[in-house]
């Protein structure tokens, strides 16, 4: 309502509370499915969105916080301590290989008793944090505008990006599609509303992809597309 409200004042006359009184769900869903066909994202804006976020790793985090217009209250390792068998994420590619995910496990294991072992020598936790690596997980809240939404999505949901952060950025936008279909059933990765945006490092499957986002049902969390990783170049 929000978004149709400020769309609509920028060409009337009367004011806002005129103007709310006039307003209804019907003529809001109106306007909205006209300003997303015409692409007057401004108004967008004034939409914001929250999201608790857990389990993910800082090297994801890390990529999450280059989106500057949002905001972010991230669980801090400076003020809280890690446990000796601290939560982290292990890559689906060492995963799959049995003898180096041992060693993946052995050497996070390790990290976590060094860890401790400074903490309890007295060193503070803003200093043993240190050792902690990128596999760490972090819990983080995450406020964006509808149309910075919208611009994370193009880019996150793609087959080209990273593979943590793309499974994220499929399960915001299935909430946010919950919430306001008329804002986000459209929304995606670049190739879903044009051309393919990676050019000559393309993944290849844009019929594939185009064909999920179609297919997305309001009941699954993400689309229903095989995370298979392709070698880049191959174009579409």
């Amino acid at each position: 309502m929000t978004v149709a409200l400020a769309s609509r004042l920028c060409y009337s006359p009367v004011g806002i509370s005129e103007l709310e009184e006039r307003w209804t769900p019907a003529k809001a869903g109106r306007l909205i499915d006209k300003i997303m066909k015409l692409g007057h994202y401004s108004v967008l804006e004034h939409a914001v969105f929250t999201f608790g976020i857990e389990g993910i790793s800082r090297a994801t985090s890390h990529q999450l916080v280059r989106h500057r217009l949002a905001s972010y209250s991230q669980q801090s390792q400076r003020y809280v301590k890690a446990d000796e068998e601290f939560e982290y994420v292990v890559p689906p590619s060492v995963a799959r290989k049995r003898r180096l995910e041992k060693r993946f496990t052995e050497h996070v294991e390790e990290v976590g008793r060094l860890y401790r072992e400074l903490v309890d020598a007295g060193l503070p936790p803003e200093d043993a944090r240190f050792v902690l690596p990128n596999a760490a997980a972090t819990k983080i809240i995450v406020t964006m505008n509808a149309r910075e939404l919208r611009h994370f999505f193009g880019l996150r949901c793609c087959q080209r990006a990273q593979w943590e952060i793309r499974g994220m950025a499929e399960m915001m936008l299935g909430l946010a599609r919950a919430a306001a279909p008329r804002l986000f059933s459209r929304a995606g990765p670049g190739c879903v509303g044009g051309r393919c945006p990676e050019g000559e490092l393309a993944c290849g499957r844009i019929k594939e992809v185009r064909k999920a986002y179609r297919d997305w049902s309001s009941q699954e969390r993400r689309p229903p597309l095989a995370d298979e990783p392709k070698e880049p170049g191959k174009k579409t």
